[in-house]
């Protein structure tokens, strides 16, 4: 009778494999939940907004919650600039930077004062075009606008990309049960951590 190979040694090394996962996670999840307690408002050159869903032409709850924050910013004088992000969802005809543009205008804020890109699709993308704003209107630091458990991330891209930054989380996120929460906290482990290994 042939012998049966011994496994045991596999499902040692599984194991441990499981556990180094489940290690890095509950340590990415941490990180990410710490940092969502930051707020670092200060003066800045401007205020970048992440972009977030348009519905029917309008903000969506979690794009309007961020966008009165960016709009109290200037409003209280923390800020002399809002830059808008957030291209075209599928099926949309205006970008989230225009909505956002729209929303900030209705409540006062003048349009020489808000600058938009419209072509990215991603946290990555809005960070490469918020940096490239910067750049060319010659700002210096901002204050970056987002929901507090995107913050972790959307800091360490803006951080790369070489622009002096600070947190400013939105205190009215929309994501506000526990599913919600725990839903977001677990996308932003396994995007944060694609970052870190592969860069985007």
């Amino acid at each position: 009778m042939k012998k049966l190979p011994n496994l045991r040694p596999v499902f040692k090394w599984l194991l441990r494999g499981l556990f180094l996962l489940l290690l890095w996670v509950a340590l990415v999840a941490a990180s990410v939940s710490r940092y969502a307690q930051r707020n670092e408002t200060r003066q800045a050159d401007a205020a970048i907004v992440l972009g977030a869903a348009v519905w029917n032409q309008k903000p969506s709850p979690v794009l309007e919650a961020r966008l009165r924050h960016g709009v109290e910013l200037y409003k209280r004088g923390y800020v002399r600039k809002l830059i808008f992000t957030g291209g075209y969802g599928k099926g949309d005809s205006l970008a989230e930077s225009e909505a956002a543009r729209d929303y900030a205008t209705a409540q006062g804020v003048p349009l020489q004062d808000i600058l938009i890109e419209t072509l990215s699709r991603s946290t990555q993308e809005n960070m490469i075009q918020a940096s490239q704003i910067m750049r060319d209107g010659q700002l210096g630091t901002c204050l970056i606008v987002s929901d507090p458990l995107h913050m972790r991330r959307a800091m360490r891209m803006m951080k790369d990309l070489g622009i002096s930054c600070y947190t400013s989380p939105t205190s009215t996120s929309a994501y506000q049960s526990w599913p919600a929460k725990t839903a977001f906290l677990f996308r932003e482990v396994v995007f944060f951590t694609g970052y870190l290994l592969a860069g985007q």
